[in-house]
């Protein structure tokens, strides 16, 4: 290294151990440059402006979504790839129909009262009759307690999940973790013991009166009951109200499941010069809930992918190895795309050498962790944290952990999968709701996110795993 080239980094806090930096000034520049560039001149902001507030929510299926796939696919050919194209996969049809209500009502002193509560149905969820149902509510706090109680205390009433996320876990999507379970399986859950519907706690930390919706599953053989989840302010308030006596609930819902449709993945990539075979996948889920406008989950993931190609080919970046952007479909309701996408990859006998999945938000990145297959693994995992030396002046860590949805069914190539860690304080704030949207996004840190990634992405199409 020169005097000046170290005396510059050294100035500047990108100085890496010496051990380390001898022959790779030109690389430490070169990521300089993909976060100027991305920062001055990324586009990411404003596409996630057009998903978000344009378009709107993208559920598999929907009409919205295939506007997203048209839009994103003409963006990829606007991009000057090498090879653009849409990826067939059947994805499931579910449609909220007229608004959901849940009025509650109970005695107190002052006389009978009644309450409108937020709420909205979760996904796949059945509706009731123009009528509705009407039952008591009763409250539980697991799946477990549910099972062990006497039937007879369920037939015909409506089964409240209150369980919260747990505040004392650091990352909030073990928390999340913790508490979706009743999200997921409640409805099923419940239906086998009698309940003629379902509210849940909506998986949030955030106290507010915003409801998440999100996926739920029936079991087959088990009577389909109506799923719906309440804000937290009103899980908190009908909890109180449940230590004073009974409450009723009247719910109504109207969501219909349609026939499944042909769907697509949007895909696009630039062919490396040395080894086309080798793949790295950077992408996202263009699907999103109905309600808000996907800006975090995954808009974010999806703009950050598409960054990574804009970025490199406003550098004149000739990768090594093919480098390609994939965003899913129907992440959100059964994994269609992914699913599509590896069975597709793996016919065709690809090699994905690595694949980075953005589908946390786009809040200011903190890292990245990964998995692979137990044999390859350590050797992988060796050669991804002698990154660190480029990435930890941009306060980004590598650490081993999950990658993503979409992109674990490609494991069984024995390549390494990578999850972009941002910070997760906020995440689950707006995950699942109407507040989604581009507001909710700071443009820096999101720009950040886009840079980390195309920063990763260049490393290991430098220098392979």
């Amino acid at each position: 290294m020169t005097t000046r080239i170290l005396y510059f980094l050294v100035l500047t806090g990108f100085f890496v151990s010496p051990q380390s930096a001898i022959g790779q000034d030109e690389q430490a520049f070169f990521i300089k440059n993909i976060y100027n560039t991305t920062l001055n001149k990324g586009k990411s902001y404003d596409w996630l402006y057009h998903l978000s507030e344009n378009i709107g929510g993208r559920l598999a299926g929907s009409a919205n979504a295939d506007i997203a796939v048209d839009y994103t696919y003409k963006l990829m050919q606007s991009l000057d790839m090498d090879t653009v194209w849409k990826q067939p996969c059947m994805v499931p049809v579910w449609e909220r129909g007229d608004k959901e209500e849940v009025c509650i009502k109970w005695n107190s002193p002052k006389g009978k009262k009644k309450q409108q509560l937020n709420v909205l149905s979760l996904g796949n969820t059945i509706g009731t009759s123009k009528k509705g149902v009407k039952g008591d509510i009763i409250e539980v706090f697991s799946l477990d307690t549910l099972d062990k109680m006497d039937p007879a205390m369920l037939e015909g009433k409506v089964v409240f999940f209150n369980r919260p996320m747990d505040p004392s876990q650091i990352r909030t999507f073990n928390a999340y973790g913790g508490a979706v379970d009743q999200r997921v399986f409640g409805a099923a859950r419940a239906a086998k013991h009698g309940a003629i519907a379902v509210l849940v706690r909506s998986v949030t930390l955030r106290q507010d009166d915003n409801p998440h919706t999100g996926v739920s599953q029936y079991e087959d053989g088990i009577k389909k009951i109506p799923s719906l989840a309440i804000s937290t302010n009103d899980a908190n308030q009908l909890s109180q109200l449940l230590k004073q006596g009974k409450v009723e609930a009247h719910v109504t819902n109207n969501p219909q499941v349609l026939p499944e449709k042909e769907s697509y993945n949007v895909v696009g990539e630039i062919r490396g010069s040395e080894h086309p075979e080798k793949i790295i996948l950077v992408g996202g889920h263009l699907d999103s809930w109905d309600v808000g406008g996907g800006a975090h989950d995954d808009g974010a993931g999806c703009v950050h992918a598409l960054e990574v190609i804009n970025v490199l080919k406003m550098l004149d970046y000739k990768p090594r190895h093919t480098i390609r952007c994939v965003l899913f479909m129907n992440e959100e309701n059964g994994l269609g795309g992914g699913k599509a996408y590896a069975k597709i990859s793996n016919d065709k006998e690809e090699f994905h050498l690595a694949a980075i999945e953005s589908d946390a938000g786009g809040f200011t990145p903190r890292g990245f962790s990964c998995t692979a297959e137990d044999e390859v693994f350590k050797e992988y995992f060796t050669s991804f944290r002698e990154f660190g030396d480029f990435l930890s002046p941009y306060d980004l860590s590598l650490k081993a952990g999950g990658a993503g949805a979409d992109i674990n069914p490609l494991k069984s190539q024995k390549g390494l999968l990578i999850g972009f860690r941002p910070d997760s304080q906020r995440y689950f704030d707006y995950h699942h709701t109407s507040i989604d949207r581009i507001e909710a996004v700071n443009p820096r840190e999101l720009k950040m996110g886009a840079a980390a990634i195309t920063s990763l992405v260049y490393l290991i199409d430098q220098y392979g795993l």
